[in-house]
């Protein structure tokens, strides 16, 4: 395996464990099935001998280096790595300068490895396109950010993208016990008790690379890994929560209702609980949009937006960075205004549906777009709000069965203080009071 560093250095430095346990092949890997299975794209990379590239885009410790270094042992191809934090343009110029030689003195061909390839500037991605074009080498950049985004069209056009999935808890156990047993790994030397290996499951976070260096981390300090001996190595103490368990109602419970007094503190607490315990952010994100809505409302519509943008976010970037666009959800949900008004609305228009309270559409409602409506009588006399003065006027809108009924009952808690004024002039215009 090729790279830009002095060989020497790296046989004289011991392998960090999670380098020592990368698959050799395919089959090894762990996770991403979806990538993996007969007829895939990745498949047929490995099982072809011309060159190709491609984007590997996904959360950090789910595989992309792991995966290039497996298409580059199973081919035998030759594998030199950049990172994009730290190579220049010089640089990706000798890689191929090297790699167009390689080729042509002994047809043997090269696995260019961009990592976080989205640091790259425009003029260091210009520099890869050559290469590309004219398959010089089998280029795989490495993402974790949305490449249409960070990444300039021409090389984008050219490249087969592949989307990699957070590791399942099913997945980095797996990863951790191969390691503890594989003669690559710790060798059958150390013992992980269950307890132990569950926290380091939940510290990971979906990372496979984040639990194998705790896991190094841990073993340093003796052969019997315990939850306490994880707890001194990596100086996180272990959060006692089963996300399947009391616990996990408990504190979703605690962190709504922390929301909905206005106690931020105390929401942000519980919100660190989650996380640091391993719980899906995305889960997590879902209850705040719900909040939003259900106990924010109309008093601060913006809050929803706030919501909606942090699980975006947190789709987008995972953690631990999504924390933050949590955190800052959880603040605005707490100090905003509350307001029940929207979901007490829906919860009674609901109910009368389910009474049966349901009636016909009035005629001058109804649709009047397609041919014979107007022999139905569809759409006549209905007035255009637009011409008239405020954009008001008064007709029915509602069924007979329900033109009385009371929905919508704005609080006068912030924003929601100048909707309820406006509804209430609003709704007296249309019933005629």
């Amino acid at each position: 395996m090729d790279s830009l560093f002095d060989s020497a250095a790296e046989e004289a430095t011991p392998q960090p464990l999670a380098v020592r346990m990368r698959p050799r092949n395919l089959d090894e890997v762990i996770g991403q099935r979806h990538l993996l299975g007969s007829g895939t794209p990745l498949r047929r990379l490995v099982e072809s001998e011309a060159p190709m590239s491609l984007f590997l885009w996904g959360p950090p410790g789910t595989g992309k280096t792991t995966l290039a270094y497996v298409v580059s042992n199973v081919t035998k191809r030759r594998f030199v790595e950049i990172s994009a934090v730290s190579a220049g343009v010089k640089d990706v110029r000798a890689a191929i300068d090297n790699a167009r030689r390689e080729l042509g003195m002994t047809g043997r061909q090269t696995v260019l490895f961009v990592d976080e390839v989205h640091r790259f500037n425009k003029a260091q991605q210009d520099a890869l396109l050559p290469a590309v074009e004219n398959r010089w080498v089998t280029f795989i950049g490495a993402t974790t950010e949305n490449p249409f985004f960070s990444v300039i069209s021409p090389l984008l056009s050219r490249s087969l993208l592949l989307s990699l999935e957070s590791l399942t808890d099913d997945d980095v156990r797996a990863v951790l016990e191969r390691a503890v047993s594989d003669p690559r790994g710790l060798g059958g030397r150390a013992t992980l008790s269950p307890q132990a290996l569950e926290h380091l499951v939940r510290l990971a976070g979906g990372d496979a690379r984040r639990s194998l260096t705790y896991l190094e981390a841990a073993a340093l300090l003796g052969d019997d890994i315990t939850v306490e001996v994880v707890e001194k190595a990596v100086d996180k103490a272990a959060v006692r929560y089963d996300r399947q368990g009391d616990q996990h109602y408990d504190v979703i419970s605690a962190f709504i209702k922390s929301m909905r007094g206005s106690d931020a503190d105390a929401a942000l607490h519980y919100l660190a609980r989650m996380v640091e315990a391993g719980e899906d952010p995305r889960f997590i994100a879902r209850r705040i949009v719900i909040f939003a809505s259900e106990d924010v409302g109309m008093a601060d519509p913006t809050c929803l937006q706030t919501a909606v943008a942090a699980a975006q976010a947190v789709q987008l970037i995972g953690l631990p960075e999504g924390q933050i666009n949590l955190a800052q959800a959880v603040i605005h949900c707490a100090t905003a205004p509350k307001s029940n008004a929207v979901v007490k609305a829906i919860g009674a228009a609901v109910g009368d549906v389910r009474k049966g309270l349901i009636g016909q559409v009035p005629g001058h409602l109804r649709d009047a777009h397609y041919s014979g409506a107007d022999k139905l009588g569809h759409g006549d006399g209905y007035k255009y709000p637009h011409d008239f003065e405020h954009g008001l006027v008064r007709q029915d809108y509602a069924p007979e069965q329900v033109r009385d009924r009371r929905y919508y009952e704005p609080t006068r808690h912030g924003a929601e203080g100048p909707v309820a004024e406006r509804w209430a002039r609003i709704r007296a215009f249309l019933r005629g009071a």
